[in-house]
């Protein structure tokens, strides 16, 4: 875990090994810094924070959390360190602003990089990169190249879908795309029939779909485009390779509205005590040479006006991405989620 220079005080290291985490806060007061409250395995951003300490002289401290980082923030209340939260996910992002853990910024600079449909209108929240939320298909088994969300449910899938569980935040950011394009009634009787196409019962993370369609189990799934980069390029674990190598990615409704994006994204913390460094960053990070570090990195989409995709990403296929506003995601979230209970998505299909 990477863990920036810097000194710790007392009662955040003892709060910070008592949740099991390393983490080296300035204090408050300190100058020339930036402290981050991350989701992202610090590894990921670490050649982005470089690249901004590089130019700027400022450094970066990083605390990462698998969970509960509004909760931390808001029990620390003003004199929590964090400056900068930096998450995944529209609703992470979301509930950190529902939260109160965030504060508005309005920002030219930033603004100008970040489409409107990628951040939020009063300001407590941007997006960074885009990640689609494709169709893994099996090369031998699947001959179309191209397939939409509601086709998910056509009859001819059965027993040959797999996917995570329903109620994860990627699958319920997808089914709530789909309530906010057709309504309620129409996405519940999808999830129906997507429900009674499942291979089997939801189960394990993305790349375990690609693991199943590589093993026979199902023939297509779900999942997030940047897995099909990290599984590319997976050395530690080559067998990864070969599950992607078995796989083509298809962008579903390239031909109408475009494939459901989900984000990388980033909040400026309410109390920030280092909150002109943080804007600097904030800034940094929305930049065109800040996203492409970034995108690289993590084999995700830049979003700014005149940036690439790395290489790899490219190879994917087209991509054409949905236009949906991310807060009309948001708003649907918890439509979604109760539809999923509702249909008994995560029981698998009902024979």
């Amino acid at each position: 875990m990477f863990v920036s220079k810097g000194r710790l005080s007392a009662g955040i290291a003892g709060a910070a090994i008592a949740a099991g985490v390393a983490f080296a806060p300035a204090a408050a007061s300190a100058e020339g810094t930036v402290n981050i409250y991350s989701y992202r395995q610090p590894d990921l951003i670490k050649p982005l924070l470089d690249a901004f300490t590089a130019e700027t002289g400022i450094e970066t401290q990083v605390l990462f959390l698998d969970s509960g980082i509004d909760e931390r923030i808001a029990a620390e209340g003003s004199n929590s360190p964090a400056d900068l939260i930096f998450t995944v996910d529209i609703g992470r992002l979301q509930g950190a602003k529902d939260a109160g853990v965030t504060q508005p910024l309005e920002n030219a600079a930033i603004n100008d990089n970040i489409p409107s449909q990628y951040r939020d209108s009063e300001g407590h929240w941007f997006g960074l990169t885009t990640r689609g939320r494709v169709v893994y298909a099996s090369k031998d088994r699947v001959e179309q190249d191209t397939i939409t969300y509601e086709e998910l449910a056509d009859p001819k899938w059965k027993g040959r879908i797999c996917t995570r569980s329903g109620q994860h935040v990627y699958n319920i950011a997808l089914f709530a795309s789909m309530v906010a394009h057709h309504g309620a009634d129409y996405a519940e009787t999808w999830l129906t029939g997507l429900k009674e196409n499942l291979a089997r019962k939801p189960d394990g993370n993305d790349r375990a779909q690609a693991k199943a369609i590589h093993a026979g189990e199902c023939d297509i799934g779900l999942g997030n485009t940047y897995y099909v980069g990290l599984m590319q390029n997976n050395e530690k674990e080559p067998e990864q390779k070969e599950w992607a190598a078995s796989m083509k990615v298809l962008f579903p409704n390239s031909g109408d509205r475009g494939t459901h994006v989900n984000v990388s994204g980033m909040a400026l913390a309410k109390h920030a005590p280092n909150k002109e460094n943080a804007i600097k960053l904030m800034e940094f990070l929305a930049s065109a040479e800040g996203q492409e570090i970034y995108a690289e990195r993590v084999y995700e989409y830049p979003i700014g006006p005149g940036t690439e995709p790395s290489d790899t990403v490219k190879a994917f296929g087209e991509f054409k991405p949905d236009t949906l506003p991310l807060e009309d995601i948001a708003a649907n979230r918890k439509t979604a989620s109760e539809l999923v209970d509702k249909v008994g998505f995560d029981a698998g299909p009902s024979s």
